[in-house]
């Protein structure tokens, strides 16, 4: 892996860091939309605004009826490079528990498996005692990340569209 790292609330002092982190995703060519964690698909061009509403999805009183809170993390450097970003779903839902995703300069470093161990931490002071991770067939880096933090296999999921989700429990 590359530099240390460690997981941090969204903060407007990480503003540089995390625009430079989502233009280099934008730009990338990789569809926004449908992205893990939906989070990186948020425009920052009002960042506080962005920040405030990240923060607001952990109290359920912010939020829509039948939504789940959530929790956000940025994995940042010790140079304070954002090289990653995690939602963390404080119950369980069809998309599991946590969705994370690494900037694609920094993949292949050994960072998601890391941002995934990190998260797995934070799952736990939440009371969470079995995550469910879940990711395409088709991202082999993901599947291969899940397993190095413990994830057991379980029946997979056909999307309408015809995509298989691989699904993942992890104790903890």
């Amino acid at each position: 892996m590359g530099e240390n790292v460690h997981l941090c609330k969204p903060s407007i002092e990480l503003q540089n860091e995390y625009i430079s982190f989502y233009e280099e995703w934008e730009n990338s060519g990789e569809e926004l939309e449908g992205m893990a964690p939906w989070v990186i698909s948020r425009d920052p061009a009002d960042f506080q605004r962005m920040i405030e509403s990240l923060l607001n999805n952990e109290q359920i009183e912010y939020l829509p009826d039948g939504t789940v809170p959530s929790s956000t993390y940025w994995l940042v450097t010790d140079s304070g490079k954002v090289v990653g970003s995690v939602n963390i779903r404080h119950r369980l839902t069809p998309f599991g528990h946590i969705g994370y995703g690494i900037r694609p300069s920094e993949r292949r470093k050994g960072y998601a498996t890391k941002l995934l161990a990190l998260s797995l931490l934070k799952a736990r002071e939440l009371g969470i005692e079995k995550v469910l991770v879940i990711c395409n067939k088709d991202n082999a880096g993901s599947e291969k990340t899940i397993r190095n933090n413990g994830g057991i296999q379980d029946t997979s999921y056909i999307e309408e569209s015809g995509n298989v989700l691989l699904r993942f429990w992890i104790d903890l």
